[in-house]
This record gives structure tokens, sequence and C-alpha cells, in this order.
């Protein structure tokens, strides 16, 4: 049985969302991150930051919100979340899945520091460069891989519905609303939303 190990109103609804798109067995496993219960040495042994979500499939265990996105959909191919290794969207899918965590979350940390950073010596470019091209991308739609649905746009959609819509770090643009509207349509999203909020 899966295991993902969570805590409410925390980077867990990606997994979630996730968990619940695939209509797989899991068993959620509250991990009280305000008792310091991720800090347990059980628990960093599942993610050594000591961070949620975690994960554990058997012998396997691993951290890191869109590792585990990647890991169950290729994990568990039947649920159609990735496209196959030899699909050439492969590439696009994996450039998407990694948007959110090496783009998205770093830009909002430059927007809720207020931290000046030279574009040529940051990873994510800017804020500005970040949401400039999603916007571009989630024109084309309706999806971030066009017209198929997959763990990217969980990552995707995890991370702008935070931007957008939680913290209202980011102003809305149409593209934005548009898509953010379609992923809280999806029954899966609608259900992690009611477990994440504890």
């Amino acid at each position: 049985m899966i295991q993902l190990y969570w805590s409410p109103r925390s980077r867990s609804f990606s997994a979630i969302w996730l968990l619940e798109e695939t209509g797989l067995p899991y068993e959620r496993v509250l991990t009280d991150i305000t008792t310091g219960a991720q800090k347990a040495p059980e628990y960093l042994a599942i993610n050594p930051m000591g961070k949620v979500p975690g994960l554990k499939d058997g012998d396997a265990a691993l951290g890191e919100a869109a590792a585990i996105c990647a890991y169950i959909a290729d994990r568990y191919p039947e649920t159609n979340l990735a496209p196959a290794a030899t699909d050439p969207l492969r590439a696009r899918y994996l450039q998407w899945l990694f948007f959110s965590p090496t783009c998205i979350e770093p830009a909002l940390i430059q927007l809720f520091t207020k931290l000046e950073v030279l574009p040529s010596t940051a990873a994510w470019g800017s804020a500005t460069q970040t949401f400039d091209v999603l916007d571009a991308a989630l024109q084309k739609g309706p999806w971030i891989l066009g017209e198929k649905f997959s763990a990217a746009d969980i990552t995707i959609g995890s991370g702008l519905h935070f931007a957008v819509r939680m913290f209202k770090m980011v102003p809305a643009r149409p593209s934005f609303d548009a898509y953010l509207d379609r992923c809280a349509a999806r029954s899966a999203f609608q259900r992690a939303e009611k477990i994440a909020a504890g």
C-alpha cells in the first residue's frame, strides 16, 4: 500500500491531488508539522529534509512533491499521467513537471522577500520571466502539454494555485484564470482541496 506522509495546509497538496487523480489505493499518514513530527528520525529516513510530503511504496521512499509526482506517474503507467519514455512529448513533460519547483517556487520567494537577483545568475531568470513564459505556454491549452492532462499539470496547477489564488502573490491573467478553473473543475482536485484543508 502506498503511504503518503502529509500535513494539512502544506505543500502536500500536489501529492494528494496526484494520488486522487490516479485512483490508486493509498494511506494518508498525518505528519503534523506544527508539532515537529517531520523531524522524527523515522520520518527523516523517508525525507531527510524533514519536509512534507513524503512517500513510501513498498521498499521505495522519497520526498519532494515533484519527485513524488514523477515517481507515481512512472511507477504506475496505467494512470496515464506521464508520456512514455519513448514518446517525444516526454521531453516537454519533464520540463514542465519540474518548472514549479525550479522556477515558480524560487520566483515566489523572490517576490515575497523582494530579493534582487540578476536574471542572468538566477536559474529561474526572474519572477516576471517565469510568469510570462508560463502565461505563453498556458494560452495554448487546455493543459500544459496541450490536450493531454498529466502529472506536469499537477505540479504547475498546484504552484499557480498557491501563487495566484491562495496567497495572491502573482496577479491573475486570463490564461492563469482559465487554467486554474479547469484544474479546480477536476473532481480529484476538489477532493484533494478538502483533504489538504485538514
